[in-house]
């Protein structure tokens, strides 16, 4: 069966689909995106994603393309089209078709909506099976990294290192101040030398994670306690535990730094709770789902 993706109002297979030239968004980048994963036929934290979406079409001046209510609509068509109840959904939003010129188009143009799925593996179920080695490296992104745009040339370079060094993920760090700000595409967090589960705070440094709002709603239901605190590369090399989180790694274990064990190079208690604890998020709102 052949995909089928979701381009400018029609539906049609993916291999036939086509954007214009001068679409911005290949021509400047000038586009934002969301990546959603779908378990159980259920896209995980919905809302969260479409609510993101729209605040980074406001931060560029953007409109969403269509009312929300219809973009839901069109997201779970492409997955039925799809046949698909276990995948990872992309969607894209663009400033449109225009003459190449760097402002915005004179007279606004429609956007454009891509959007496309593709089948994943199951839902993780062992956390040492799921565990990585991660790399450092210096941000080298723009300032408005809170912006989910698609200029990621710097992160493309950052997760190339990354698997050039035999690792899956690079932990960009400030270089001035070798604070630790992100993932090239996910959230860090540690359990540092005093126990204390950190991950940043917000700020336009960093993307506000779905996964790690959807996370901390989960730790606070059930009484574990955090801070939204930054930390240093020394404190993420002293931490007891380290992991990510992303709408495509969920809760991933991170057992080696630049070569070097995290902690003592197995997956830690509290990263154990915590990889069970948003599992059962994931298969409790698919369960709801499917009994609607």
């Amino acid at each position: 069966m052949s995909k089928i993706a979701y381009v400018n109002g029609t539906y049609l297979p993916q291999r036939a689909a086509a954007v214009n030239i001068e679409d911005r968004g290949y021509q400047f980048g000038d586009a934002i995106y969301e990546v959603v994963h779908l378990h159980g036929g259920r896209f995980v934290d919905e809302d969260r994603h479409l609510e993101r979406l729209e605040r980074s079409l406001k931060q560029i001046h953007l409109p969403m393309p269509m009312p929300r209510a219809a973009l839901r609509l069109v997201l779970h068509e492409v997955a039925r089209r799809n046949r698909l109840s276990e995948g990872l959904l992309y969607m894209q939003v663009s400033r449109g078709v225009a003459k190449r010129d760097h402002a915005f188009p004179n007279k606004p143009v429609q956007p454009a909506l891509v959007v496309t799925i593709r089948r994943v593996a199951p839902y993780p179920t062992d956390p040492d099976r799921w565990a990585i080695g991660c790399i450092t490296a210096p941000d080298l992104r723009w300032a408005r990294r809170d912006i989910k745009s698609t200029n990621l040339l710097p992160n493309v370079l950052a997760r190339q290192a990354a698997r050039e060094a035999g690792a899956e993920e690079a932990i960009l760090f400030d270089p001035a101040t070798r604070m630790v700000n992100e993932g090239a595409a996910t959230t860090i967090w540690i359990v540092d030398a005093e126990g204390v589960l950190r991950t940043r705070h917000l700020d336009p440094v960093i993307l506000p994670g779905c996964t790690r709002g959807a996370l901390i709603g989960e730790l606070e239901a059930a009484g574990i306690a955090y801070r939204e605190e930054g930390f240093s590369l020394d404190e993420l090399a002293a931490a007891r535990e380290c992991f990510l989180t992303s709408a495509t790694s969920f809760v991933k274990p991170i057992t080696a730094v630049d070569g070097r064990p995290v902690g003592d190079g197995a997956v830690g208690p509290m990263t154990r709770r915590l990889f069970a604890l948003f599992a059962a998020h994931v298969h409790r709102a698919a369960g709801n789902a499917a009994a609607a």
